[in-house]
């Protein structure tokens, strides 16, 4: 995908710039002026620092958006470890501002509207604290890490701190008090959506993703609202707008249906791959697949839907821990899902061994109901296909002697082999999912326990949720996974849901033990940890899990804000099937049935309609300005490097635009409560694209109008 290409020189931006009173300030005895850059002399600059880390040079046109800016100063901050400086007392912040962290909100807000369009002056203090970086671009970052350039670390912390509100917003919805940089927020997710990441750099480089919490610990965090990462993980940012109807407390809740299957495992189920064991006369190893005799039991899965349903009204998601279905099951398990009204799916994917001999893959199939909505009608005509994503393991499980006793396998595996998962390793990737005001992201099994780039990129972006499919034995609180989830609560403070088959919880008897019946376990920050059985007779458990407000935090001393979201749970209930079935007949999926869209398609509508929520909510006379930008021709696309919508998008683009165009409100009545009318009328007959327009925009409405009320 073509992208903006940052490291060439372009046409100077022009600034126009207000007077900015710097105040005196001490240099040390240095006769220098306070703002003068510093001598330069040998060692790594500002300037190469940028270039090893961005593949380009400290221009003016990084000004054209922020979050390129956000990602040179947290890469020269970080590099010269001036960071530190912030926590330096009465040194920080700069007494020269009557009030420094409302004067980089106000310069934020600015700078977004600046960034849609230059005709107006850049913001005073952005242009001031660039100007003192400008100056230092050739200055060795020693001066910073040495504390021998006061203004110069200055300028960088405050521009840091500017650039991050400025990116408040380009990802999770943030609440505003006004419509300023709303084009320029909806352009910044869709950026997002295609190429996840939020600035202009080559992603091969650098990536600027959002940030979804700040620790409720004591580390420090210097951001709030975005975060920078190196490369080595691709990384990909979908928004599925599915959420409960309404404004009621519905919305917050959401029901997730825990099937710990395969319920039954054999030793059988274990199959040495042929020919695969080497160097027996030393520290042999081999290779082993999972490959369970029984199918699903579609059957069972109905009948335990039935009582779900009677027991909580809906159930919202399905969760099936690592390789629990064939791949070749997914489509009967979706169109089962799809009749009994289930929005998501997570569910753990294994596939046979190739007649080639290549290794299979594992991963975690994400499926989402093209319906979008919570608790919603069971659909009337044939189903529509669902939205899919695929979060991939990257680690191979690998059992040696003691673990092949604790699961009683010797019988179909030598324990003096170290058996190594059969399974392709593919390169490092990550979904992040954002469903209603909440940020999920998937691992399995070993890449919750590995402390490599993932387990960083997590603690950085800090997810409101970690869902773990896992094979393996009773989540107690005290094996390996709690005490991983337990680092992920703490710090990002993330709520972790490990999932595994309850066949493998009872395989696992070590000598010495009880046997257990724990198949699940949670932690959250707020609540601690809670393992969850599955009581006897029981073939699933029912989770239901509420949102609430969550503080952000700033060790650069901004005040804490109140708009991030934190996830708990609220009642744990056994499921028993019951007893007949539902009696529903599914809908096939027809063969030449195609996706409305693909999920990132979904993501980018998503965007423009979250745009249409906010400038409703705030400016509606931005409105036509919004949706002009958001078709097919718009010459920021090219700026930015992203190619046109497909025909696809540009019709459900172009549905969006006329929804809003037909929303009319009367008389002293606001275009915000006209356009959630509008969205919310069902009307029979209408296209494909005109329903998952509505539909969309109607999430997005109805959850700015939920967050409001909070």
């Amino acid at each position: 995908m073509p992208r903006t290409e940052i490291g060439r020189e372009p046409p100077a931006v022009t600034l126009s710039v207000g007077a900015v009173d710097t105040g005196p300030r001490s240099n040390g005895g240095d006769a220098r002026p306070a703002d003068a850059a510093p001598k330069r002399t040998g060692g790594p600059t500002l300037g190469s620092t940028w270039m090893a880390v961005s593949g380009g040079p400290i221009t003016d046109r990084l000004l054209e958006w922020p979050p390129d800016v956000f990602a040179l100063t947290n890469a020269v901050l970080s590099r010269a470890e001036a960071f530190r400086y912030a926590l330096s007392g009465s040194d920080w912040p700069p007494t020269r501002f009557p009030d420094w962290g409302r004067a980089v909100e106000e310069a934020a807000r600015h700078w977004s509207a600046w960034a849609e369009d230059a005709s107006d002056a850049m913001p005073a203090l952005v242009a001031a604290e660039w100007s003192i970086v400008r100056e230092r671009t050739d200055v060795p970052l020693e001066q910073l890490a040495a504390g021998r350039d006061d203004r110069g670390c200055e300028a960088l912390l405050t521009l840091h701190a500017i650039a991050d509100e400025a990116c408040a917003g380009l990802g999770v919805a943030a609440d505003t008090c006004d419509a300023e940089g709303c084009v320029y927020r909806a352009r910044g997710r869709e950026l997002l959506g295609r190429t996840g990441s939020l600035a202009r750099i080559d992603t091969r480089f650098l990536r600027v993703l959002p940030k979804v919490r700040t620790p409720p610990t004591g580390r420090p965090a210097f951001s709030r609202y975005a975060c920078v990462l190196g490369p080595g993980i691709d990384v990909r940012w979908h928004k599925m707008p599915a959420r409960h109807r309404g404004m009621d407390l519905r919305s917050e809740y959401a029901t997730l249906l825990l099937l710990p299957w395969p319920l039954r495992v054999r030793a059988s189920d274990f199959h040495p791959v042929d020919g695969s064991v080497e160097r027996l006369a030393k520290d042999p190893f081999g290779f082993f697949e999972f490959a369970p005799a029984e199918g699903l039991d579609l059957d069972l899965l109905d009948r335990v839907l039935v009582a779900a349903r009677e027991e909580a009204g809906s159930v919202d998601v399905v969760l099936l821990p690592e390789s629990a279905a064939d791949v070749r099951e997914l489509d009967d398990l979706e169109t089962l899902l799809d009749a009994h009204g289930v929005i998501m799916l997570q569910a753990g994917v294994r596939e046979p061994t190739g007649e080639s001999g290549e290794f299979p893959n594992n991963w975690l199939h994400i499926g989402v109901n093209p319906g979008l909505e919570k608790g919603g009608p069971r659909p009337s005509e044939g189903r529509q296909p669902w939205f899919h994503l695929r979060q991939n393991k990257h680690h191979r499980w690998s059992l040696d002697e003691t673990q092949v006793e604790q699961y009683h396998l010797g019988g179909a595996l030598h324990p003096h082999v170290r058996w190594w998962e059969a399974m392709d390793v593919p390169r490092k990737a990550i979904q992040f999912v954002e469903v209603a005001e909440m940020v999920l992201v998937a691992l399995v099994c070993e890449d919750l326990a590995q402390n490599d780039e993932i387990a960083q990129l997590i603690r950085s972006v800090g997810p409101t949720g970690v869902n773990v499919g896992l094979l393996d034995g009773p989540q107690l609180a005290s094996r390996w996974a709690a005490r991983y989830a337990s680092v992920l609560a703490d710090d990002p403070g993330s709520a972790v849901l490990t999932l595994t088959s309850f066949g493998m919880v009872e395989r696992s008897r070590p000598e010495g033990r009880e046997a257990s019946r724990v198949i699940a376990l949670w932690k959250d920050p707020t609540r601690g940890v809670r393992e969850i059985p599955l009581e006897p007779g029981s073939q699933a458990v029912l989770l239901t899990v509420c949102m609430d407000r969550a503080p952000r935090f700033s060790a650069d001393r901004r005040w804490p804000v109140d708009n991030s979201t934190s996830c708990y749970n609220t009642a744990v209930q056994q499921i028993r099937a019951a007893t007949p079935g539902s009696g529903l007949t599914p809908s096939p999926l027809t063969a030449s049935a195609k996706p409305a869209l693909e999920s990132e398609e979904l993501t980018v509508l998503t965007a423009w309609a979250e745009g249409v929520s906010e400038a409703s909510a705030y400016a509606p006379q931005r409105i036509d300005a919004l949706l002009t930008q958001a078709r097919s021709g718009a010459a920021w696309r090219g700026k930015l490097g992203l190619p046109e919508p497909s025909p696809q998008l540009s019709e459900a683009l172009d549905s969006l635009a006329g929804l809003v165009g037909a929303a009319v409100a009367p008389a002293g009545a606001a275009r915000f409560d006209a356009l959630l009318t509008q969205a919310g009328e069902d009307r029979p007959g209408e296209g494909t694209p005109q329903r998952l327009a509505r539909r969309v925009l109607l999430s997005m409405l109805e959850e700015r109008a939920t967050r409001q009320a909070t």
